[in-house]
């Protein structure tokens, strides 16, 4: 079980906030192996096995919902939930990428990039540059596990190695970033890992480093009471025992629950962005990837994904 976090914290790709980027691949492989998937990566699985094991095992085990359905449906559903949650979420990234393309944007900088495996593939116009930022353990272990595969990127990906609650804007211009030209950035599965001050800066600086025309596009989480935390937990302890998950990380110790975190969409409004967001519930519907779950009727248990454009 992962202890509580802190400001100087570091982590590889089986430990920590790095785990759960290993989590998030295995689902996208689960959605890639199915008869129609809502998107395309054939790249998750090797990033996945090459992790060691843990949670994500279970994620790519195409028959354990159907031994648990006569067992445990609720189990199953929160399994459904969880694995379409993350299909519906990465389909939402790619068309803000293709849109950002389509517009002639050929800057694409991705925050905490993980196992982020679409500098590999989308299908990117020539000339477009892909700076991945996250932990320097983590771009190494994917680039390893990708190029012993011989897996080449589409774009022109460049590698930047840094804490992003260290100097990154120096370390991403040293690798070539242009803050004169149009920049489309994604924080996908990163601001609930940030403390609200940390959020707020995030964006103060991207804002700093995006031309006119850049867009930029985030998940975000709301502040959740202490009672429906625990509430959380006890459900998902439950979900693990049913399924027989052993649980190394605890992701709420994980998350910085901050209640007076701003809400991106209102903050980018207000700081010379033109902002609006989708609940995630939302979009899964729309997308007909929908499950009930016991968490369904709380507003607050969804995230937003928002999309921006600079003037």
């Amino acid at each position: 079980m992962s202890t509580q976090r802190t400001n100087d914290d570091t982590w590889d790709i089986a430990t920590s906030v790095g785990s759960t980027a290993v989590l998030v691949a295995a689902a996208r492989a689960s959605e890639t192996d199915k008869p129609d998937p809502l998107i395309r990566d054939p790249y998750a699985r090797i990033l996945v096995d090459g992790a060691g094991t843990g949670m994500w095992e279970h994620f790519l085990d195409a028959a354990l919902a159907d031994r648990l359905s006569d067992v445990d449906p609720e189990a199953v559903a929160m399994l459904t939930h969880m694995l379409n949650y993350q299909a519906v979420r990465t389909h939402f990234f790619d068309a803000f990428f293709a849109e950002a393309a389509a517009a002639g944007i050929r800057q694409i900088v991705i925050l905490a990039s993980g196992l982020d495996s679409r500098a590999y593939r989308l299908d990117w116009p020539a000339g477009t540059r892909v700076y991945e930022i996250d932990q320097p353990l983590v771009l190494d272990y994917k680039a390893k596990k990708l190029a012993e595969h011989d897996v080449q990127p589409i774009a022109e990906r460049h590698e930047v190695p840094v804490d992003l609650r260290q100097d990154w804007p120096a370390a991403l211009k040293r690798q070539g970033f242009d803050p004169s030209q149009p920049t489309a950035w994604l924080a996908e599965g990163l601001l609930m890992y940030l403390p609200a001050d940390a959020q707020d800066r995030l964006f103060e600086l991207v804002t700093e480093l995006s031309a006119p025309g850049s867009r930029v596009s985030a998940e975000t989480m709301g502040h959740h009471s202490e009672e429906r935390r625990a509430q959380a937990r006890e459900r998902f302890e439950k979900f693990a025992n049913d399924l027989g998950i052993e649980r190394t990380i605890d992701m709420q110790n994980l998350m910085y629950n901050d209640p007076d975190r701003a809400d991106v969409t209102e903050w980018l409004n207000a700081h010379g962005w033109l902002a609006s967001g989708e609940r995630s519930a939302d979009a899964m519907r729309r997308l007909d990837r929908w499950v009930e779950v016991p968490m369904a009727e709380d507003p607050d248990a969804f995230s937003t994904f928002v999309v921006a454009q600079k003037a």
